[in-house]
């Protein structure tokens, strides 16, 4: 197990590297240029020639690549030109908030549509089959931001004032003051600044609320959370009900299946214990998909819920041709695919022990 992970590392590299030339040269293609489309009509030849010596411009591309893959293997990944702040800490800032987006959604997603799959394989051609189906298919034809817009509006504006009503957007209350659990822990001393890596998992509200024991933080933050998931996970939860369906009921067909059955097991150990331990590789491979699409940032969803994460980051350096902020928050969605796959072959694994990755 240990030389198939090192193998994967490794060969992975190349990849990384790939979509970061990629993404170097394809962003200095585009028209335009980084100091007319933050400056606009006051980008002055001049001011324009100052801003390009600044942030290393003035150079040739090939050399700015050669620069800026210096950095990154020192760890250095630059300022933002558009923030004027290191993209660390901007990732420190906005990843949080899609990761925890993502992790949501994806449980979400998971704990509907596998079960939901299931019950439809089982009852097959039944009225719940037919059901469960048509509304995996109506989760999937639902656009992102249509969905986005009706939860707020019906849990934000019909139910207000009522047990039911929901937070239609931000990620905590206005006024609600969260306690990061580096000072809760006196982890910093004080008038110290935490490091970038305290601040990205204090900026986890639900990790932050846990690791704090703050009940009021765990609640309040869960409840702004719950709308952006459903969302987001409404199309993943529906492909994860249809995939599972598909493929339970061709290992209930199995003879396997039927042995287990005719040595007398309960049915509900022959179901969850051989068919559909059976039947997950390919919805893990499905499930490992939809995260790292998730974490590549659901622009729309973070939009409507005014949530500022990868997406609308994403967005907004590409607008304003914020080359140094593109290329590091690709390298790190990148890398996200990349543990997320090696996780997925690793659960294989676990799935079907014929599979061996030593």
């Amino acid at each position: 197990m240990g030389a198939f992970i090192l193998r994967r590392l490794i060969s992975s590299i190349p990849v990384l590297l790939g979509i970061l030339a990629v993404t170097f040269f394809l962003a200095r293609a585009i028209p335009g240029d980084p100091c007319t489309a933050i400056y606009g009509e006051r980008a002055t030849p001049e001011l324009c020639a100052a801003f390009a010596a600044r942030n290393g411009l003035d150079r040739s591309v090939p050399e700015q690549f050669a620069v800026y893959i210096g950095n990154v293997l020192t760890g250095n990944l630059g300022d933002s030109i558009r923030y004027s702040v290191s993209v660390t800490s901007l990732m420190a800032e906005r990843l949080p908030v899609t990761i925890e987006l993502a992790m949501a959604a994806l449980v979400f997603a998971v704990l509907l549509g596998i079960p939901l799959g299931i019950i439809s394989a089982y009852y097959r051609n039944s009225a719940i089959d037919v059901g469960t189906m048509i509304g995996a298919n109506v989760g999937v034809s639902m656009p992102v931001f249509w969905l986005g817009l009706m939860l707020a509006y019906i849990f934000g504006v019909i139910l207000k004032d009522t047990p039911f009503a929901l937070p239609p957007s931000g990620r905590l209350s206005p006024g609600f003051q969260a306690i990061p659990f580096y000072e809760a822990w006196g982890l910093v001393a004080q008038g110290q600044d935490a490091s970038q890596l305290l601040i990205f998992f204090s900026r986890l509200n639900i990790l932050n609320s846990i690791l704090t024991l703050n009940g009021a933080l765990f609640a309040d933050a869960l409840q702004h959370l719950i709308l952006p998931a459903v969302a987001v996970g409404t199309i993943p939860m529906a492909i994860i009900a249809r995939m599972t369906r598909s493929s339970v009921l061709e290992t209930l067909n199995q003879d396997y299946v039927r042995t287990a059955r005719s040595k007398g097991l309960r049915e509900l150990h022959v179901v969850i214990g051989h068919a559909v331990r059976n039947a997950l590789l390919p919805v893990v491979t499905i499930i490992g998909l939809n995260f790292g699409l998730l974490i590549s940032g659901a622009v729309l969803t973070e939009t409507i819920f005014s949530l500022a994460g990868v997406g609308r980051t994403l967005v907004d350096g590409i607008t304003a041709r914020d080359y140094t902020l593109v290329q590091g928050f690709t390298v790190v969605i990148a890398v996200a695919f990349v543990v997320i796959n090696l996780f997925t072959d690793i659960i294989y694994s676990y799935l079907d022990p014929r599979i061996r990755l030593g």
